[in-house]
């Protein structure tokens, strides 16, 4: 699966995490991490790690005579590309709707809405740079 369309549920999602912490490891140190944080079977963790290996999402190394396993996506890879299915499954790709609906039942703090302007101003000169480019 191209890296650019990886989705992961909510338990592949909580796998990645202990791997982005503290990659490579062990299947049974992953097995051990799942089972104190989770409550997961081995069973469970081990089918999780061999789906995300089918897509790509993990994979595994040799190292000193024993197999861990890696990430093969970052953390901010896998977060845009949640984000970016999020925004066009259920907002059609519109980001002021996806935003104008999160600022209706939660509210902003004003460093908050500080950052938000200095992204829009940011944005906003980047597009005006693009448009002299193609002028």
């Amino acid at each position: 699966m191209e890296k650019s369309r990886l989705t992961l549920t909510e338990a592949e999602w909580q796998v990645m995490e202990c791997l982005w912490q503290s990659a490579p490891a062990s299947g049974r140190e992953v097995c051990e991490s799942m089972e104190n944080a989770r409550g997961w079977s081995r069973s469970t963790t081990l089918t999780l790690l061999r789906r995300m290996e089918a897509k790509s999402a993990v994979g595994e190394v040799d190292g000193s005579g024993k197999r861990a396993f890696i990430p093969l996506i970052s953390r901010d890879e896998a977060a845009i590309n949640e984000t970016e299915n999020l925004l066009a499954r259920i907002y059609h790709g519109s980001m002021s709707l996806m935003l104008s609906s999160f600022t209706r039942k939660q509210r902003l703090s004003k460093s908050e809405i500080d950052e938000m302007y200095a992204l829009l101003a940011k944005l906003e000169a980047q597009n005006g740079e693009e448009g002299e480019k193609n002028a």
